[in-house]
């Protein structure tokens, strides 16, 4: 069992079909090899679906919120500060996916096209047929999120009409036409929905062992299998691949997308099966009650991510990456330089200024009781947990971080050129307890989470807002209202006053629309959905990016980066080079 869950594979992979670009078509002389001799190496054969994972570009942060409202980088060479300030063109695109995922989508191909006649043990068809269903159902799955991706990076209108990108459901070799057309936004959610539902007839909803042969499903009862061959193939070794409830994650982030309005105007998904995809995850997490009351801090829940094992995931992540060793690597980016680090990520006021008080009021509010003198009294508890603010603590020592523009240390604004830009540090996902001083650098453990439950409850909680009101269920049991309530509870907002402020706007879906989208800027910062929120919701992509200079006590705020992007940047690029080989291809509108 070991060597089919084995990394193995993908090395040998590397070194068989992956020498070059070319090779994936043509494999170098020295590496000729047809797929057919891998027939019976599982190693071999496994490795192209292990490529498919090792591409998944949420295999480690993107930091993508640096060309947003919400951050800037410190660092001018970084990509998304060239994105951000007008030099994002169809050549030089720091957020291209068509490369990586369609090289996924031919090597996942392959997979698919040689899985059934792979000997996966010595003699036992029955086994065989159950790697070869398990290994189809993650390949199906995959492809659709190579889709997923796909779309949300290049999908765009050309003459008027919303495309996505060329459907491919075989293998391309040399006798392949390459100048063929993109298919039509449609056609590829279409693609990707038939994807997944192959992916859930194939997969089980999560990988684990079953007791007794009832938990199986009945094909392979009258294949004569038993609970050991059940559990050899699907049971708790395969954890961390991609199961049916993952995949069922995936139909729902692209629901969302496909329903938001830069792009609902030109396919047939609506909010209402936007609403349905994620009500299925939630409701297999047990509704409401499923909400992790410790998903706020996940990332450094100290004593959860020390005890994971055995690819078992903490309460508020669906699906991660593989823990590896300690590191220190993202502290070493992003601490302040008082704690040893480069300072890269600088939050801005606009974020900061999203964060409600406690009392659940926005600070424009008169109720809020906001005090622009002493601006981080009486906040939501997420600022706190999230963003180094003047006089907040960071550290494995906890220290006082003064971000003041006539602070003495070297966190103070724009003091040297790896402190910050715009008087904030980004504090989420990094672990205090890492210390980053060169005689006594400690490193720690952590957890990178490719989907979270918090991201799946606020995609029901947007499109069941948009589908059926604040306060409808659709038939599910809860309600967007309740999603936010839930989330708004666990953060410690309104715990004083029941949340009077979400209370006056639960019949108004307009407010409510407006709070969710809030709740979704503040739950998932930091983690590569602004840049897309703002791109699917259609909404205004040049608001400058704002900082605070304190001197004397006395908070000003003032203009740090503009943000410069065309009216058609709503949408990406084709690349460039794509257009310049293909006749038959077609650039998104103003590239």
């Amino acid at each position: 069992m070991k060597e089919i869950k084995n990394i193995l594979g993908f090395f040998i992979l590397l070194a068989v079909l992956f020498s070059g670009c070319d090779d994936l078509l043509e494999p170098a002389i020295q590496n000729n090899r047809d797929l057919e001799s891998g027939y019976n190496e599982p190693r071999f054969a496994q490795g192209l679906i292990k490529n498919g994972y090792a591409r998944i570009p949420t295999n480690g942060w993107t930091f993508s919120d640096m060309a947003t409202d919400d951050a800037v980088s410190n660092n001018e060479t970084n990509p998304y500060f060239t994105v951000a300030t007008g030099q994002w063109a169809a050549d030089n695109n720091p957020l291209n996916q068509w490369t990586n995922s369609k090289a996924a989508i031919q090597y996942l191909n392959l997979m698919l096209e040689s899985a059934d006649s792979v000997s996966y043990t010595i003699d036992n068809p029955l086994i065989d047929r159950m790697f070869a269903d398990r290994i189809k159902g993650e390949a199906y799955g995959l492809r659709a999120l190579f889709m997923y991706y796909l779309l949300q990076a290049h999908g765009g209108y050309a003459d008027g009409e919303l495309l996505g990108v060329q459907i491919l459901t075989r293998s391309q070799d040399l006798t392949s036409d390459f100048n063929v057309p993109r298919n039509t936004f449609e056609q590829c959610m279409q693609q990707l929905y038939a994807d997944v539902d192959r992916a859930l007839e194939l997969l089980p909803e999560d990988f684990e062992n079953v007791s007794n042969i009832s938990m199986m499903p009945e094909r392979y009862i009258t294949m004569g299998a038993s609970v050991n061959d059940f559990n050899r193939v699907f049971g708790e070794d395969a954890r961390q691949l991609l199961s049916g409830r993952i995949a069922r994650a995936v139909r729902a982030q692209a629901a969302l997308m496909a329903a938001s309005p830069a792009f609902s105007n030109a396919n047939t998904t609506t909010w209402a099966d936007a609403a349905n995809y994620a009500a299925e995850v939630i409701e297999l997490r047990g509704g409401i009650s499923g909400l992790a009351p410790n998903g706020l801090t996940w990332y450094t829940n100290v004593a959860e991510i020390n005890n994971i094992g055995g690819g078992v995931n903490p309460g508020e992540i669906l699906w991660r990456t593989s823990i590896g060793g300690p590191s220190s690597d993202l502290e070493a980016a992003h601490f302040p330089p008082s704690q040893f680090g480069n300072g890269l990520l600088n939050p801005t006021q606009n974020l900061v200024d999203a964060f409600p008080s406690v009392n659940g009021y926005p600070i424009s509010h008169p109720s809020s009781n906001y005090d622009p003198t002493n601006p981080y009294a009486g906040r939501d508890p997420r600022l706190s947990h999230f963003i180094i603010y003047n006089g907040n603590t960071a550290g494995p020592n906890n220290d006082a971080i003064t971000t003041a523009a006539d602070g003495t240390t070297l966190d103070a604004l724009n003091r040297v050129e790896v402190s910050t830009r715009t008087g904030y540090y980004m504090k989420k996902l990094l672990r205090q307890d890492v210390n980053r001083n060169p005689v006594s650098i400690n490193e720690q453990l952590h957890v990178n989470p490719r989907i979270r439950y918090t991201e799946i409850f606020l995609i029901y909680a947007e499109a069941a807002n948009e589908a059926y009101g604040p306060t409808g269920t659709g038939g599910h049991g809860f309600s967007a209202y309740d999603v936010v309530r839930a989330i708004r509870e666990r953060a410690g907002i309104g715990l004083d006053n029941g949340d009077s402020y979400l209370e006056s706007v639960r019949s108004d879906q307009d407010a409510m629309r407006e709070l969710i989208r809030n709740e979704r800027r503040l739950e998932l910062c930091f983690e590569g959905f602004r840049f897309w929120d703002l791109r699917r919701w259609d909404k205004n992509l040049t608001e400058p990016a704002r900082g605070v200079r304190i001197l004397g006590g006395d908070p000003q705020v003032f203009n740090v980066e503009n943000r410069v992007f065309a009216n058609h940047m709503t949408y990406g690029p084709v690349p460039f080079s794509e257009i310049l080989k293909y006749s038959a291809m077609k650039q998104n509108t103003g590239w």
